[in-house]
């Protein structure tokens, strides 16, 4: 495989790992006191795609917790539905743009073996 494909295929990897991280957070949205996670995409050695992933510990909303008589709180979810939306709308996006030259290179060689053979 070419340089440009390796380099795509570790993209679609990322933008897996990105997908994967966020139906997580959204999977757990409504579970109490849990954390969402955040993955992000670089580029690593050799133009390489490497994902990121870290927890965002900021607190959930405070809520009355209605299992209790005393009136004590209790910490939902820090997930926000909407940013979990735009990661996965981002991801598919990223996804699809990195298909294409992986395709064509597909097309190209299968041309070529055409004209050869």
């Amino acid at each position: 495989m070419s340089y440009s494909v390796n380099t795509n295929v570790s993209a679609l990897q990322a933008f897996s790992r990105q997908i994967q991280v966020s139906a997580n957070n959204v999977a757990n949205a409504l579970s109490d006191d849990f954390k969402a996670s955040q993955a992000l995409n670089t580029e690593g050695k050799n133009s390489q795609v490497t994902t990121v992933i870290s927890t965002d510990d900021r607190p959930g909303p405070l809520v009355d917790d209605p299992m209790t008589t005393n009136g004590s709180l209790k910490e939902l979810s820090n997930t926000d539905i909407a940013t979990e939306m735009v990661q996965q709308i981002s991801a598919q996006r990223g996804f699809e743009a990195n298909t294409k030259p992986i395709q064509t290179w597909d097309e190209a060689v299968g041309t070529l073996l055409d004209v050869a053979g």
